[in-house]
């Protein structure tokens, strides 16, 4: 984010100018540009190139080294089309010196674009060929009519995001026609001291560096520069949010005591593992202080985050306060609820249960009770974050599945208690393993707990993959299972073709949905079998009877969505089938298995996938390679980015455009150290050498992290 201050009078391009100010960009220019998002000369030199390819120097025909990386201009006096044995496209090119011979194999597109006398440069290795010159596969360019680029020396050309409507190269011809003006009005946010220990350049440098380089050290200076200030803004955003929260809000200082906490282990029906004893300790600890807690608690598939939030939320009790637990589906939020209540029975605790489905009359009892301190733990869906919603003393606030909120919905629960200045302890949750770089950045504002380990007796799930061609086999196998006494999920992306489960990736042409599947298996490998349907789509009454069905072993398998992705607990269900289990995230599949290996029997996941890339066929081969989520979130994150993880775009956190995870983990870490002892100096960043990194961090993170409180 570039913002001006005093401008030298020659400059002509100023940073504000919209990109039609450019010489050469007309009303159709600019469009394209618009679609690239590119609306200003600012906007443009932003734009930084994707990588960088050697350009050899041109030469002449004649002159044309052998062997090695040359450049070659010429006009084209023949061309042909060969399309027996290996299809290839050739031409001749001419210049004055000479002939050179060229071949595309499996090049037929470009028969559409070179044609006879057209002048392009080719760049490839030339070799000795039937006592002629030839170049194999080069790479070409299409010289535009009217402009006639100098031969120039050898170097780093830039290649930049472009569109069909807009090439790279016209791209780069407009930032070379504003970038030395452009680069005048860049002034640098970190002084010249701060940038010397950590051996960066100055963010002009670094913008020359890019666009125009010198050599490939030059790119990497400018490239850890750039990447090094993306982690820092997101990390200052990060801290100054939270020295804010620390300084002006406060949280009430939970009771506890060793007859409070044996009051609530006698309401756990299981000895809590080492992994959830630690966690416990972390969290308890945060509530008994005035400082409002911020904690992500995060733990593979079963590792039991449900009772560490459970412990936390009855402290709120035993303290005359209330708790709310958040989740992402009415599914999920009924679940809660009624293990809650199963837990709690016989209790003095008042559990109550708030989702989109309650009727006006359900929904006006809970937010009166709730409001009169009547009700000590409300679970609910997104409906907890409605205006109409108040608590009297709401001292903790439980978001399960955290990747499916953003930073805005864990605010708006803050903001729920009629106290003033006061926030409740905020806890999230997830079964969805982060990626350690991940868990700095998107997940940067919290205090992170990982409970290790799984509850005592979990048999690891068997995980195969195979090909559409497999399936009445494995249909089959899981009929001899069924007969058994075992049950099985079923899980499909879809209810109807088309059509997609509001908690789900769409369908599409040919994909086995949730009806046609059920009917095939009706008719087909399980006829006579007791078979059940499950989706977002039904009423909360049929869902809930459906489930008690399944639990009592009145069903055999069970047709789902991913409805069950979390929160589901049948100890008899061993096998689950995922079918186009390509269309599935890694970590989504991998909770998806957690479904099973919750009995003592043998557990099996069988994928049935046919992916379309190698990262498709990748993801699978992860998820039967291990079981270890922690393991695969990493994966997930090297295969996926992280843009497409955990709720990056949801967030509304902008993305980075030059740093990578996890490859600059290194510069992450500098930046966070950076941005903590920054914020320590000087909380609110209102010192008047600080104006322009101030400016800069709010325009880019700003909104996305609530800073407008903190401004």
């Amino acid at each position: 984010m570039f913002i001006l201050r005093g401008m030298p009078s020659a400059i002509r391009f100023d940073l504000r100018a919209p990109i039609e100010s450019v010489p050469g960009v007309g009303p159709r220019r600019a469009g394209a540009f618009h679609g690239l998002g590119i609306q200003t000369i600012a906007d443009l030199i932003r734009h930084l190139p994707a990588r960088h390819e050697f350009e050899a120097a041109e030469s002449r025909i004649a002159d044309t080294p052998l062997g090695v990386v040359a450049s070659v201009r010429g006009e084209v006096s023949a061309t042909r089309v060969t399309l027996r044995g290996k299809k290839r496209f050739e031409a001749v090119l001419m210049d004055h010196t000479g002939r050179l011979d060229v071949v595309w194999f499996n090049g037929l597109y470009l028969r559409e674009r070179v044609r006879v006398g057209e002048t392009i440069r080719v760049q490839g290795k030339a070799t000795k060929f039937k006592g002629g010159l030839q170049m194999v596969n080069p790479r070409v360019e299409f010289l535009d009519a009217g402009h006639d680029p100098s031969p120039g020396e050898e170097r780093l050309r830039p290649v930049y995001p472009a569109s069909e409507e807009l090439n790279s190269r016209e791209i780069e011809r407009c930032v070379d026609r504003v970038l030395n003006d452009a680069l005048a009005q860049i002034d640098d946010h970190l002084s010249d001291e701060f940038r010397r220990e950590r051996e960066l350049p100055s963010l002009r440098d670094a913008h020359r560096m890019m666009h125009r380089p010198a050599n490939e050290s030059e790119v990497l200076a400018a490239r850890r520069r750039l990447a090094y200030d993306e982690f820092l803004m997101l990390q200052l955003g990060v801290q100054l949010k939270r020295a804010h929260q620390r300084r002006t809000l406060h949280a009430p200082a939970l009771r506890w005591s060793p007859e409070i906490d044996r009051h609530i282990r006698e309401r756990v029906p299981f000895t809590l593992t080492p992994g959830q004893e630690v966690v416990v300790k972390e969290v308890a600890k945060d509530l008994q202080q005035a400082t409002p807690a911020n904690r992500l608690i995060q733990g593979d598939v079963g590792a039991g985050k449900t009772v560490v939030a459970l412990y936390a939320m009855l402290m709120a009790a035993a303290s005359g306060r209330q708790a709310a637990l958040m989740a992402p589906t009415e599914i999920l939020a009924e679940q809660h609820h009624a293990s809650i209540e199963r837990m709690l029975e016989g209790s003095n605790v008042k559990v109550a249960l708030l989702t989109g489905a309650a009727t006006a009359a359900e929904r006006a009892s809970v937010l009166r009770r709730a409001a009169e301190g009547e009700i000590d733990i409300l679970v609910g869906t997104h409906a907890l974050l409605t205006g109409g919603v108040r608590f009297k003393s709401l001292a903790v606030a439980v978001i399960d599945e955290q990747h499916r909120f953003g930073v805005h919905q864990r605010a708006a629960l803050r903001e729920k208690s009629d106290e003033p200045g006061s926030a409740p302890h905020v806890l999230v949750m997830t079964a969805t393993p982060i990626p350690r770089t991940l868990s700095l950045t998107i997940f940067g504002d919290l205090d992170v707990s990982t409970i290790k380990g799984l509850p005592p007796g979990r048999i690891p799930v068997t995980t195969r993959v195979v090909g559409p061609e497999k399936r009445d086999e494995v249909y089959a196998y899981l009929r001899e299972r069924v007969e058994r006494g075992e049950q099985a999920y079923v899980v499909v992306p879809a209810i109807d073709t088309g059509e997609s489960d509001a908690s789900e990736s769409g369908g599409g042409k040919g994909l086995a949905d949730l009806r046609s599947t059920m009917k095939r298996l009706e008719e087909g490998p399980l006829k006579g079998k007791r078979l059940a349907a499950l989706h977002g789509r039904l009423k909360r009454a049929t869902r809930e009877r459906v489930m008690e069905r399944f639990r009592l072993g009145q069903i055999d398998v069970l047709v789902a969505t991913t409805v069950i992705e979390v929160g589901v607990d049948i100890p008899n269900a061993s096998v689950m089938i995922v079918e186009h289990a390509e269309r599935f995230g890694l970590a989504q599949l991998h909770q998806l298995r957690g479904r099973v290996g919750r009995g003592a029997r043998r557990s099996l996941c069988v994928l049935i996938g046919e992916p379309a890339t190698e990262d498709g066929a990748a993801r699978l081969e992860a998820l039967a390679e291990s079981s270890d989520g922690f393991d695969l979130a990493e994966k997930d994150l090297e295969l996926r980015g992280p843009g497409e993880l955990f709720g990056a775009r949801q967030s509304g956190l902008p993305p980075f455009r030059v740093a990578t995870l996890p490859r600059d983990m290194d510069l992450l870490l500098m930046a966070r150290r950076d941005a903590a002892a920054w914020i320590e100096r000087s909380p609110a960043l209102a010192e008047p050498a600080e104006r322009l990194l101030r400016a800069r961090l709010l325009r880019t993170h700003g909104q996305a992290l609530g800073l407008g409180d903190v401004a």
